[in-house]
């Protein structure tokens, strides 16, 4: 498969701009970002990729910030030497660490995840899925049925699987992500997720104890509707993938009118994850 790497170069832009610029490109589809000295490169499979989404997706900040970019074809197995150049080890909270197969392990650490990230988003780095891992960390898991949507390299399965989740259902519609997340829970000698390609109209009829829902504002306001169908009374769901104003008071409105209630939020920098529970 072949990806397009689009590198942004920037005069002066603030972390918030370059957070939003970011979750447009996620929104059209481009999933691994990866800082330069001037600015960032984003990722996408050759397929997905459309100059013209690309062009409309960055008229809103013709405006906001001068910038630059360029467009290059990039082979897989260039990217996989890339990634493994620039992969370093993460810790979460002195609990977790996250590595990838050439690193060493570090047998000190409670929860030790491996990850061969390849095009898939989440290896852990990026503040949504920290503010993730940290949730489940801090959650009971043990014996849950869960559901993670929008699953990318399925790490935050494989974290609650460590912890005693029972079973796993892990969803990306983006195919690279549905291979990466079995791949990566094969790594983990994990047997209890089970992954699935698609949206929404994938997940399964069943009765889910906790639904992980790492991605953007848009899908989580479309599909909130379907969580609230297939979560139980009392189980809870975790968001991220978007920013406190106005993106959190709207997640939590779509939820208080399926009776789902806000529970609590964390921050980093602009981006935002939430805890949610199902009345009983």
């Amino acid at each position: 498969m072949q990806y397009i790497q689009v590198t942004f170069s920037f005069v002066s832009i603030h972390e918030y701009q370059k957070d939003l610029l970011i979750n447009e490109l996620a929104e059209i589809g481009f999933n691994t970002f990866e800082d330069t000295e001037n600015g960032f490169s984003a990722f996408i499979d050759q397929e997905s990729y459309s100059q013209y989404n690309l062009t409309d997706a960055m008229i809103q900040f013709e405006d906001e910030f001068e910038y630059a970019y360029t467009v290059t074809e990039i082979a897989a197995e260039n990217w996989n030497e890339e990634w493994e150049k620039n992969f370093e080890p993460l810790i979460i909270d002195e609990r977790c660490y996250v590595r990838a197969t050439f690193h060493s392990p570090q047998p000190q650490y409670r929860y030790e995840i491996v990850i061969d990230p390849k095009m898939a988003f989440g290896t852990g780095h990026h503040q949504t899925t920290t503010m993730m891992m940290r949730y489940i960390l801090n959650a009971d898991v043990t014996g849950k049925l869960i559901l993670d949507m929008g699953a990318g390299t399925g790490i935050l399965a494989i974290l609650a699987a460590k912890k005693g989740a029972k079973e796993l259902v892990a969803i990306d519609n983006d195919e690279v992500c549905y291979l990466s997340a079995l791949e990566n829970a094969a790594l983990n000698d994990i047997h209890t997720i089970t992954a699935l390609w698609g949206g929404k109209d994938v997940i399964p009829e069943r009765e889910f104890d906790i639904i992980l829902a790492n991605i953007n504002r848009n899908i989580l306001l479309d599909q909130i509707p379907v969580y609230a169908r297939v979560l139980k009374n009392g189980g809870d769901i975790y968001f991220s993938g978007f920013y406190e104003s106005p993106d959190l008071d709207m997640i939590t409105d779509a939820c208080k009118a399926l009776n789902i209630n806000y529970c609590d939020h964390q921050k980093i920098g602009d981006w935002v994850a939430a805890h949610f529970k199902k009345l009983e």
